[in-house]
């Protein structure tokens, strides 16, 4: 049965030639552009370094593509853009036709358009612009763009050239070459810190003049070349105006990572003088689409939406990872140096790696072996180049957005299925490297911006040491503590295989024990992963619960996160019916959520959020207890109803082709549930497919029933054998591994997360019941840990495991308990994600750090706020100090003014002193700053004899709304606060 399931729904023939079908007829580029899907509709190559596309919006989260199809507007087209990303970045090199000269400062080349009178597919995009009446057709090349834009009979020709579009510029260049070509650069910054892109602009009619805005006053024009800063320019054409016929003018844009050269190369040698024919560049993006797509066939006859919604995900699968490396195979390494490929292999950029890991990146090893060990050729220069290995690299710059270090897990799969060619100890050594060495640049003359990319490392470095040291990331020592030890987990399973394939036995004995790490924040009593800090489990516990512990997720979601261990958790939890009855509780919870908003937990099943990738695997994980009924029915919702074929028709971002590929990797009856184990889910779907692999992309694949668990319940899997010889169907590899020890697991402190008033119980927890405990208090001999005791005054503890004495894995907490005489009062309320515990924690003798996520700052959006501390009696003081952390990038302002004033009742208050902080409104440096009153000194200044208070005031002014040049404009900053010490 099971095997005529899986050969009815998945056939490999290496051979078949591609059938006639135009399969890039069958791409709808605008679903996805609605809702929050994020993606474009413009034209692209395959993995192409040139997206152009119209830009429909300049800001805020759902323009991060540049192009939302709720939109009226169209700006210009631009050269780049990023497909379905969380954060805005590119926009690069708008044009934007136009029919009369006018000023450039406010967009006034923008027009209204119509979708009636909009067409886009793989490869090509045309529009009507309402306001000029010119028709524009684009289409691309792999490193360039291809404009055709008809005028209306008897109008000018004018062409508005924009560098100033979206992101903040650092440095640009227009320059006239000749009558028909201009070239220049843009240096901007936005996602990337430092985005270095050159251009060559070829038009089909000469130049009759350029107008430039050279950074003078507001709307300006001056005359001649513009140098060094220039923006804005207009062009006017010469050509004969005739009642009779249209103008058509027709520009082809090349774009280089390197230099001007490279992309006069780039320009020279894919779009060539002599060639100006629109219908022939169109035909051959087209072409390329249909050989790529063509790569997986349908069998039989499919309903026509059903086709639409699978080779639009398929297409959506092969934008991202861009080519970055020039025609003649240079490119900007990641130490901002030009670098050359020789001819060995294609650079690339834009690597998402959180997101693609899981099922993008499995997909290519299948249908793309030569890009892939391109990719893996890439990150090997760029840790040979920039220091590590990406985390989520964009335009040779390191954004270090997302946890984990996803890469390795990308390059084990692959050298798992035999794509082998680079050079595998290095990847090892670079691997190896990114798991214990997370903020290391060494060398000189680096970059300015890979040292400002080493300093902003700094939270994901503390993370790394807090899980080295402890076993799993303490939320006081990292934000998404609970995301990264289970993520740091599943990598280290991947460097442990990589390890072993090397015949590198003590390596993948460490990693694989650091692969057990996910244990560590298992809490038995509620059967969730669950933070810790100071080595207590975190309070309060909600699984719905959205807050700083999880990445874009809650427990729920992230209580499934051990792809490499499903069967270590089974028994974690006892025993297969009880795994079953967590995920049913899972798919039948509430669908609200509790804590801050997020934006990207949507699609829900109850807590299952489809929406977001830490979900994407779990509806698979039923295959491991053989319900595959339960598996399948998810599977056809999911896909039914969270994939359409309307402008909204992803229930999340695409995040580079990650929300696509568990839709290709669905619908062809497999899903890569633990990339690199080689083994696919099969599901029975409704539509059937022929992979076309041609060779040397062949990987055998044959029919393996998976015994996973003891008592020999059984799941259908696939299985990809590189090695294997020939493929049989028939073939059965029983895999029946016994009893799973039980791992030991580092112990936890009940109770209290460090800070108390009178008292505090002590107890000991573990995710392994049954191991004993021993325990230090303040550097004492250790005792074993027997019942409960009281801790009444500040105390450390240190504690272990008994059967876990590694120096790393040596645990401890630190008790503080608060003053007695001092409590702290407001009428402010915090954000309910930023509260640090409750007001008292602004005098508990615990400074908040610069990583604010850790949870130590109490945070208030929109407001001012005013804190009374009250003491039990009156008293003599010096000095009150309050501090303050600012991070602009993530709203965080310093107060503009500061006040002080101090009372015997709390109700007559002397005014001691307010203090302008005359802090920059545009600094996106993390820092820390206190605001001291010498409260002595201002009393003899305002001739005040009293000498003792009860009461001190602080008032804190809100900076106001975020500015104009913020990406948040408009929106309400935050106030983040922490102690108020009085001496």
């Amino acid at each position: 049965m099971y095997f005529r399931l899986l050969s009815a729904f998945l056939l490999v023939a290496s051979f078949t030639k591609l059938s006639a079908q135009s399969y890039s007829k069958l791409v709808n580029p605008f679903i996805g552009t609605g809702g929050h899907g994020h993606t474009f509709p413009g034209a692209v190559m395959p993995f192409g370094g040139c997206q152009l596309s119209p830009d429909t919006r300049l800001e805020g989260w759902d323009g991060c593509g540049g192009y939302h199809y709720s939109d009226s507007v169209i700006y210009g087209f631009s050269h780049t853009h990023l497909s379905g990303t969380g954060c805005s970045d590119y926009g690069d090199i708008l044009l934007m036709p136009v029919t009369k000269f006018m000023a450039l400062d406010r967009y006034q080349y923008a027009s209204k358009f119509s979708h009636s009178s909009e067409q886009a597919q793989a490869g090509y995009y045309s529009v009507l612009l309402q306001q000029s009446g010119i028709f524009a057709e684009l289409t691309a090349t792999t490193r360039g763009g291809f404009h055709q834009y008809t005028y209306p009979n008897n109008s000018d020709v004018y062409v508005v050239l924009d560098l100033k579009h979206r992101d903040q510029v650092l440095d640009s260049r227009i320059e006239q070459v000749d009558e028909y070509t201009l070239r220049g650069y843009r240096f901007s910054k936005a996602w990337a810190n430092q985005q270095k892109l050159y251009y060559e602009i070829r038009f089909s009619l000469p130049i009759e003049s350029i107008q430039y805005d050279a950074m003078g006053p507001k709307g300006s024009l001056t005359g001649g070349i513009a140098l060094e800063k220039s923006m804005h320019a207009i062009l006017k054409f010469k050509h004969a105006q005739n009642k009779e016929s249209k103008a058509v003018l027709k520009v082809k844009t090349a774009l280089s990572g390197v230099d001007e050269e490279g992309a006069h190369k780039n320009l020279l040698q894919e779009m060539p003088d002599a060639q100006w024919d629109f219908a022939a560049y169109r035909n051959a993006c087209e072409k390329a689409w249909d050989l790529e797509l063509g790569k997986i066939q349908p069998v039989g006859s499919l309903p026509a939406l059903e086709l639409e919604k699978f080779y639009t995900a398929l297409y959506h699968c092969m934008i991202h990872p861009s080519i970055y490396s020039d025609v003649d195979g240079r490119y900007r390494g990641r130490d901002d140096r030009i670098h050359n490929t020789n001819g060995a292999f294609d650079y690339y950029t834009v690597f998402s790696l959180w997101d693609t890991y899981r099922a993008l990146h499995p997909l290519l090893t299948i249908l793309d072996k030569k890009r892939t060990n391109d990719f893996i050729q890439t990150f090997i220069r760029q840790y040979e180049e920039g220091g590590r290995l990406p985390i989520w690299e964009l335009s040779s710059n390191e954004t270090n957005c997302m946890i984990g270090y996803h890469v390795v897990s990308v390059i084990w799969d692959a050298y798992n299925k035999g794509i082998r060619d680079y050079d595998a100890e290095k990847a090892y050594e670079a691997m190896t490297r990114i798991a214990t060495h997370f903020t290391d640049y060494e060398g000189e003359g680096l970059s300015l911006h890979l040292k400002e990319e080493a300093r902003a490392r700094a939270a994901d470095a503390d993370a790394l040491e807090s899980y080295n040291r402890f076993g799993y990331v303490r939320s006081d020592d990292s934000h998404e503590s609970v995301s990264k030890t289970l993520e740091y987990a599943y990598n280290d399973w991947c460097i442990a295989q990589m390890a072993l394939a090397l015949g590198k036995k003590e390596d993948h004995d460490y990693y694989l024990d650091r692969s057990r790490n996910w244990m560590n924040v298992y809490d038995p009593s509620t059967g969730f992963m669950r933070a810790r800090k100071n080595g207590c489990l975190y309070q309060p516990f909600s699984p719905y619960m959205v807050d700083n512990n999880y990445t874009e997720a809650n427990s729920w979601q992230y209580s499934f996160y051990m792809p490499h261990d499903v069967l270590a958790y089974i028994d974690l939890l006892g025993s297969k019916e009880a795994f079953e009855k967590k995920l049913d509780d899972l798919f039948q919870a509430n669908t609200k959520t509790e804590g801050r908003e997020q934006s990207d937990i949507t699609g829900l099943i109850g807590q299952y959020a489809h929406g977001n990738e830490p979900s994407h695997h779990i509806v698979y994980l039923y295959n491991y207890i053989g319900q595959r009924e339960k598996m399948q029915k998810l599977v056809k919702q999911i896909c039914d109803s969270f994939y359409t074929n309307k402008p909204d028709g992803l229930i999340g971002n695409e995040d580079c082709g990650q929300m696509s590929a568990w839709y290709v990797c669905s619908k062809l009856g497999l899903y890569p549930t633990c990339p690199g184990e080689n083994n696919y889910d099969a599901v029975d779907t409704a539509a059937s497919f022929v992979m076309n692999l041609d060779f040397p992309h062949e990987i055998d694949l044959c029919k393996v029933y998976h015994t996973g668990y003891e008592d020999g319940f059984q799941a259908t899997r696939l299985l990809i054998r590189p090695e294997m010889k020939t493929r049989d169907w028939s073939r059965v590899f029983p895999h029946r591994p016994g009893k799973l020890k039980k791992f030991a697991t580092v112990p936890y402190m009940e109770g209290t997360h460090g800070v108390f008033e009178d008292s505090v119980r002590i107890s000991f927890g573990s995710p392994n019941p049954g191991l004993p405990v021993s325990y230090s208090i303040n550097n004492g001999p250790f005792t074993n840990f027997t019942e409960p005791f009281y801790l009444s005054d500040h105390a450390s503890i240190r504690f272990y495991s008994l059967r876990n004495t590694e120096s790393f894995r040596m645990q401890e907490a630190r008790f503080t308990r608060l003053p007695k005489d001092r409590k702290v009062f407001t009428n402010s309320k915090p954000h309910a994600s930023y509260t640090a515990g409750g007001p008292q924690a602004l005098v508990n003798q615990i400074h908040g750090k610069l990583n604010w996520r850790a949870g130590d700052w109490q945070g208030y959006q929109g407001q001012d706020i005013e804190m009374v501390l009250r003491f039990d009696s009156s008293r003599s003081m010096q000095r009150i100090n309050t501090t303050f952390l600012e991070d602009q990038n993530s709203w965080i302002f310093y107060p503009t003014e500061l006040s002080y004033a101090v009372s015997t009742d709390s109700v007559h208050w002397v005014e001691i002193q307010t203090i302008a902080t005359n802090k920059s409104d545009h600094d996106l440096t993390v820092s820390i700053a206190s605001f001291p009153c010498d409260l002595r000194a201002r009393l003899n200044e305002l001739n005040v004899t009293n000498s003792h208070w009860k009461f001190v005031r602080v008032r804190a002014k809100n900076y106001g709304k975020m500015p104009d040049w913020h990406e948040g404009r408009g929106y309400p900053t935050y106030l983040f606060i922490d102690e108020i010490e009085v001496d």
